[in-house]
């Protein structure tokens, strides 16, 4: 070989190499090394030919890698690919050579490869000569696994320009492409199409971080982010991909499918396709129709680029899958309203509107204004009137900048106005209302008359039961259909079984059902009455509202119906206002009278009150004659639980005196029992007789009502049991507890197993109490009654005490405490209060007694119990003389 024309070539090479011409560069190195032609000074022996050969080697592959290097800075690495790895084979422990590579590998995105190249290395340099790669190639292995092209690649620098790296700017940048091409590359635009960022986006931060870290680089990663209309799904995608754009070289492209725009159709994915192949300077295939063939010239086009790809308001993952690139370490981001669940995705992000702080911020910077705390309220006003929906916030922002406090006040007034709000939320273009259209013109017609019966909904929150009441369905197909209204980004699921309409979209339903007044009708009358049938199956008392057979609907038994009220929370009160207000009185009063059980053994006697008091003004104009006197009698019990015995009094003798006038032995004989119930715990004995009396006579007259037969017969055991006729006491109390199981009145059972295991202590039967009462416990336990459930400890503290269990006794004395509500002064906490008095001096306890009794004295409601308060005191005074035995 000519060895002085090889040298003249390598300094050419590079004197273009420090000017710039990397092109020019890589053509004499190229010169340099086609005068390589097989093994240098073949067939000459002696140790200079040897020498010479080695050091001609050495040059050749000096040459290689100074010519490679400038081949990845062109962005020409499939040219580098074949050379290197016939070199790697020929020099199996050359790092460099090892190092290079690897670079043009992952140049090329195969980056499973380059660290395939990394580990082979290794292992070889392991196994034969027992040695770890070099730091150089060992941080080439790192900046593979980092995906780090700056360290890799070093800058890129186009064909015949000075090297220069493209900067993600917003504005195009020329970019080498068919690379692998014989005789170079031609140029292509890089493009970064991504929108302008709204300057008032705030939060979501955690959002942002999912979106914005770090893709697989061995394939294509997709992010999807569902949500309503309205969310800020764009303008959270945006942000995310501003922060990765100088990650891709290759381009940021956005494109809007209008999967959901009325003023447009839906792209079609041929269009689109054409659209992303000119972005990408690849004109090859752009003029078929075929989707196939647009798909596979899109994917050959990719193959060798870094891309992100923001693909906004998809209409279905069917639109999307096509255009997704094919080369590795590429990004793409989608937004749909709809929850793609068709469409692989790495992360998923479901949006909800702003929380409260957020909202309000935004509100207020879009607006300006002086800050003051009167315009920080009105503010925060709009922004809850807006449902802390980004959308709804700009429109109305838009509206009110610049404008007087006044007005902003008064724009809040309107918006308070269900009527009006919707037509308040629209600015130009851009309406709530229409965007909300949009999504429900998309739905089947099953969906839609869904949708439109989810704006009758009583509750916010609501459960396939709901839905089934209100269109007549069986629950499955309610539940099919709340799951495809969620996926469509019509509803919003809250818990694993209940769902939720946005305030404005749920404005909006009932704009729609309002169109459609027989619907509304049955809806509301279907699910009213579920909320009447769940509250009477819950209620311990379910036999006293029919003479016929018990309606339980969907609900097995009386824990089924109460676990559903349960997830209710606080909106029960709402369904009884809001079956006042559309006129459905007789489900009204069903459902205030059946929630009087449920509500008042959980101490909520203030959504109990304020239920019954709403209809009583209206409870006349129910069908049916025993609303009046029925709701009358459940206020007395719920003032009666309360230990409030004056109030309670004047609603049963009232409840008395209508049910009389009506001709109604039923409603008469349940307000007599509650006279009798409570004067007997107010100690008025021979009073309490009377009226039981009373109510023994009307008893064969409905025999239907096994809890008010149980409820009579618990009340003559205790007097039984107060005159010491205990065996007597025992017969009532166990036909009670029989009637009880049967009738399915757990709190009926649960308080007369209460009352039996006093009547064996009493007895000098402690370890049959403790299995009475451990029955007891589970019942109170499982109502979730507070002072039943204190009681019942109470009593079992008694019984192990007596058993000799001390130890046992005080744990269960300091959980009866530790259940009972201070604030409250029912008669059963007094009752209560005044039993662990004895409890604790029976075990020396006597300073805490007597400061758990002082405290009983103090609370709401207990002067009617003072007389018997004191008896105890006076008894405590007895307990406590020196030898212990007094009482």
């Amino acid at each position: 070989m000519d060895v002085q024309r090889c040298e003249e070539f390598a300094a050419e090479a590079r004197s273009a190499k420090d000017s710039g011409d990397l092109d020019a560069a890589v053509d004499a190195w190229s010169e340099a090394l086609g005068l390589f032609r097989g093994e240098p000074l073949t067939g000459i022996p002696g140790p200079f030919a040897e020498g010479e050969r080695l050091r001609l080697a050495e040059r050749r592959l000096t040459l290689v890698q100074e010519k490679a290097h400038c081949q990845l800075r062109l962005g020409r690495h499939s040219e580098a690919l074949g050379e290197l790895f016939s070199l790697t084979t020929t020099h199996p422990y050359n790092e460099a050579l090892a190092a290079l590579l690897m670079r043009a590998l992952h140049a090329g995105n195969r980056q499973a490869d380059a660290l395939g190249v990394y580990s082979t290395m290794r292992r070889r340099l392991l196994d034969d000569q027992g040695v770890d790669p070099g730091a150089e190639l060992r941080r080439v292995h790192e900046a593979v696994l980092r995906g780090d092209d700056d360290f890799l690649l070093g800058p890129v620098t186009p064909r015949g320009r000075t090297a220069r790296r493209p900067v993600a700017t917003g504005r195009s940048t020329e970019r080498p492409v068919g690379a692998g091409q014989p005789g170079g590359s031609r140029q292509r635009r890089v493009r970064h199409e991504l929108p302008v960022e709204a300057g008032s986006f705030t939060g979501r931060d955690r959002e942002v971080a999912l979106l914005s870290a770090p893709a697989d680089g061995q394939g294509v990663t997709v992010r999807a982010v569902d949500g309503m209309a309205g969310v800020g799904k764009t303008a959270l995608v945006v942000r995310a991909a501003r922060a990765l754009r100088d990650r891709y070289p290759d381009g940021c492209l956005f494109l809007e499918l209008h999967g959901h725009r009325k003023d447009h159709e839906t792209a079609t994915r041929q269009r689109v396709l054409r659209r992303l192949l000119r972005a990408v300077g690849a004109g090859e295939g752009e003029d078929s129709g075929d989707l196939d063939e647009l798909a596979a010239s899109w994917r050959a086009a990719t193959a060798s680029l870094r891309l992100l790809l923001v693909l906004d308001d998809a209409a279905s993952a069917e639109q999307v899958r096509p255009l997704l690139p094919a080369g590795a370490g590429s990004l793409v981001m989608v937004t749909s309203r709809r929850r793609l669940t068709g469409l692989d995705a790495d992360r998923r992000v479901s949006l909800s509107p702003l929380g409260i702080d957020q909202a309000a911020g935004l509100l207020a910077r879009i607006v300006g204004g002086d800050g003051s705390d009167r315009e920080r309220l009105a503010v925060r006003e709009l922004a809850v009137l807006c449902g802390r929906l980004p959308l709804a916030l700009r429109i109305i922002g838009a509206r009110i900048q610049d404008r007087p406090l006044w007005e902003v006040e008064a724009l809040a007034a309107r918006l308070a106005d269900d009527e009006r709000r919707l037509d308040e939320l629209a600015v130009e273009d851009r309406s709530v209302e229409a965007a909300f259209h949009v999504s429900y013109d998309q739905l089947p017609d099953a969906e839609r008359r869904a949708f439109r019966a989810l704006g009758l909904s009583p509750t916010v929150r609501l459960d396939r039961l709901t839905l089934a009441a209100l269109l007549g369905l069986v629950p499955g197909d309610a539940e099919r259909r709340l799951e495809s209204l969620a996926d469509a980004g019509l509803a919003q699921r809250v818990t694993a079984d209940r769902y939720r309409l946005h305030d404005l979209a749920a404005v909006f339903a009932r704009r729609l059902a309002a169109a459609a007044p027989g619907e509304v009708a049955a809806g509301q009358e279907g699910v009213f009455r579920l909320y009447a049938t769940a509250a009477e199956c819950a209620s311990d008392w379910s036999s006293s509202f029919s003479a016929g057979p018990q309606e339980t609907g969907p609900f097995t038994d009386w824990e089924e119906a109460t676990a559903w009220l349960d997830a209710a929370g606080g909106e029960l009160v709402d369904v009884v206002s809001r079956a006042v207000a559309v006129g459905h009185l007789d489900e009204a009063c069903r459902i205030a009278e059946g929630l009087v059980d449920y509500l008042t053994r959980q101490g909520r006697f203030h959504e109990c009150r304020i239920a019954l008091e709403s209809l009583l003004p209206v409870a006349g104009q129910a069908s049916g004659g025993r609303t009046v006197s029925a709701l009358r009698t459940s206020l007395g019990i719920m003032y009666g639980l309360q230990g409030r015995y004056q109030q309670a009094r004047a609603c049963f003798t009232e409840a008395l005196d209508i049910s009389r006038r009506a001709g109604d032995p039923h409603e008469q004989a349940r307000a007599a029992a509650g006279l009798g119930t409570f004067a007997n715990l107010e100690g008025r004995i021979a009073e309490s007789m009377a009226h039981f009396a009373q109510v023994a006579g009307l008893l064969e007259k409905f025999e239907h009502d096994g809890w008010l037969t149980g409820s009579v017969m618990t009340r003559v055991g205790d007097m039984h049991h107060q005159l010491g006729e205990y065996g007597k006491a025992y017969d009532r109390y166990t036909e009670a507890i029989a009637l009880a199981e049967r009738t399915g009145s757990p709190r009926l059972h649960g308080k007369t197993l209460l009352r039996l295991g006093l009547l064996q202590l009493d007895l000098g039967q402690p370890a049959d109490a403790v299995g009475t009462l451990g029955k007891a416990e589970d019942l109170a336990r499982r109502l979730g009654d507070v002072p039943l459930y204190s009681a019942v400890l109470g009593k079992l503290s008694s019984a192990e005490a007596d058993l000799g269990n001390h130890r046992a006794a005080a744990e269960l004395r300091r959980r009866s405490r530790a259940v009972l509500d201070e604030e409250t002064g029912t008669a059963p906490e007094i009752a209560v209060r005044r039993r662990l008095i004895w409890h604790g001096v029976g075990t020396e306890e006597l300073d805490g007694a007597r400061d758990f009794f002082e405290r009983g004295t103090s609370l709401p409601a207990a002067g009617a119990n003072r007389a018997r308060l004191s008896r105890a005191l006076d008894g405590l005074g007895r307990r406590r003389k020196p030898d212990g035995n007094g009482a």
